[in-house]
């Protein structure tokens, strides 16, 4: 069968114009840091498959657990049943989260697990029934956010990202949201000025920690973003930290609120969960949170759930990948990433942004992004496109946001493959830019 002939047929793939788009590339295994086609071809995965593999493709230790959980119990209903993989899940990661959190909901990605922090938020309030400021008897129901960033493609997610080519079609249904511009060191008085009018309409605040990941790899300075976390928090707002991309080790430690004195009261968590072996999503919230729920009045439950929630599968799969991120050989993978790119940061900066080629070189732990500096700073920026066919012809999966170009590798990339990966990005620029 022509299987490619059979997908241009029948697939529908995401963010993908569907008129004169590239033939897609038919993957018939992975192994390691490598995307192996049907044709003997190979391509180093430069950006974790979106940024969800962290181990390598086919770990044999985590197909091993998924194996021998599938010969138990492949899935169950999580209303009125448990099981021992969500538990075991819980119990392991709590500890390691950035704060002092209580409980985990388990969803599907990382889109619904902001759905699901944005609900417990906002309901956490309608239990209440009140502030809990005595001079304020308005229930909370204001979000703020920060202006460029993304939080997933389902509504509550949409509506909580910055407007852009993601969501303009939906722009008239989504809800309102009090944006705020990412700290720097001259603007906090916008967020002083907010706080004093709003405060007390503000249920919560959601923002990607340190790293804005689909709105370009935008960088935050974790002093400045403490400041904000600080203020917020002194008026009672709850803060969600979206650490669907951040998480699992991707800044260096294993959670980028980990740099931040001032911890999240929900965390949302997906993509490296799992390794990106299977599709799982985390909500933790603290205590103060859960109790808001603990009533005799039925109306205050959380009525949210999927069919898939806590699948075992995917939780034996988090569990093991969640092993393998505690043992010594990833802790070493992370350090030698955050290591080469600090030494090929400074590469770039000397031979590509002096020249103005590029511009904004920037390492944040085992992420390193740029800007190609041609045409404008947008997602649709047509270089994207170039890059990757250049990339792809040379043996490297690269798939930049716009003008943006980022690495994002496996933990388990060695240094020879990083070099092939510095080697290939430095002659597409030199091939665009002699």
């Amino acid at each position: 069968m022509n299987w490619i002939e059979k997908d241009r047929e029948l697939i529908w793939h995401p963010f993908t114009p569907q008129k004169e788009s590239p033939e897609p590339i038919f993957i018939e295994s992975g192994k390691g840091s490598w995307l192996f086609d049907e044709k003997g071809n190979k391509y180093l995965d430069a950006i974790s498959s979106w940024w969800v593999n962290l181990h390598g493709h086919s770990h044999p230790y985590i197909a091993e657990k998924l194996y021998q959980q599938a010969l138990v119990l492949e899935h169950i209903i999580f209303a009125g049943f448990t099981h021992q993989p969500a538990i075991a899940l819980a119990d392991r990661l709590i500890p390691l989260l950035p704060g002092d959190f209580s409980r985990i909901f388990y969803s599907d990605n990382g889109s619904t697990s902001t759905e699901v922090a944005l609900k417990m938020a906002l309901q956490y309030w309608w239990n209440k029934g009140t502030t809990e400021s005595e001079d304020s008897p308005t229930p909370r129901r204001t979000i703020l956010a920060f202006n460029n960033s993304y939080h997933g493609d389902t509504f509550g997610a949409m509506s909580v990202s910055d407007r852009s080519v993601f969501t303009r079609p939906f722009h008239d249904l989504l809800f309102d949201v009090c944006f705020i511009d990412t700290p720097t060191s001259g603007n906090g008085g916008e967020l002083d000025n907010l706080l004093e009018k709003e405060g007390q309409k503000i249920a919560a605040f959601i923002y990607e920690p340190l790293v804005q990941g689909a709105g370009g790899i935008k960088l935050m300075d974790p002093r400045l973003l403490n400041g904000v976390l600080e203020k917020v928090k002194a008026r009672g707002i709850i803060c969600i930290a979206d650490e669907v991309m951040t998480g699992f080790g991707r800044t260096g430690r294993l959670f980028a609120s980990d740099y931040l004195k001032q911890k999240p009261d929900i965390i949302c968590l997906s993509k490296g969960l799992t390794g990106g072996v299977m599709p799982l999503g985390i909500t933790a919230c603290t205590k103060k949170i859960y109790e808001a729920y603990l009533s005799d009045d039925r109306k205050k439950t959380f009525f949210h759930g999927h069919s898939f929630t806590a699948n075992p599968l995917a939780c034996t799969a988090a569990i093991a990948s969640l092993e393998l991120l505690l043992e010594p050989a990833a802790r070493e993978g992370i350090e030698r990433i955050c290591k080469l790119n600090v030494v090929f940061e400074e590469k770039l900066k000397e031979k590509y942004e002096s020249r103005n080629v590029i511009k904004n070189t920037r390492v944040s732990g085992t992420i390193l992004a740029f800007e190609i500096n041609t045409g404008e700073d947008v997602y649709l920026n047509e270089i994207s496109r170039i890059v990757t066919e250049k990339a792809l012809e040379k043996g490297v999966y690269l798939r930049p946001l716009g003008n943006t170009v980022y690495f994002m590798p496996p933990y388990c990339i060695t240094e020879n493959e990083y070099g092939f990966l510095t080697k290939v990005t430095e002659a597409i620029l030199d091939e665009l830019f002699p």
